[in-house]
């Protein structure tokens, strides 16, 4: 149990690493970094990585931004295989509408109830 604890935090911390570094390093901005990290979550799932890696760390693969990315992808192979290539435009989203919508509205409530102080 400890040592899933350790390798959650391992994982999830070198990926936190490498955005800091694009932060850092390559001065890239917030949002490119953020789309870098998707496309690697993506890009990671397409070649059949990223299930093994969330097997193994748990959390610390599946709580980050990367996480979005082979949602997406991992949503659009299953699709594909099940309705063909129209199943690759509806898989994507069928996966992922759940987060997306509970963002917006908890977005969206917070907005209402919070002022930010500015």
């Amino acid at each position: 149990m400890i040592m899933q604890y350790f390798w959650a935090f391992v994982i999830g911390g070198a990926i936190c690493v490498i955005g800091q570094i694009c932060f850092d390093v390559f001065k890239l901005t917030p949002a490119h970094t953020m789309t870098l990290l998707v496309v690697a979550g993506a890009v990671v799932d397409g070649v059949g990585l990223y299930d093994p890696l969330i097997e193994f760390a748990g959390a610390g693969a599946s709580v980050p931004i990367t996480s979005f990315g082979n949602a997406l992808v991992h949503g659009a192979l299953q699709e594909l295989k099940l309705h063909g290539w129209v199943g690759v435009l509806t898989g994507m989203f069928e996966v992922t509408s759940a987060g997306i919508s509970s963002a917006i509205i908890f977005s969206f409530l917070a907005a209402l109830f919070f002022k930010p102080k500015g």
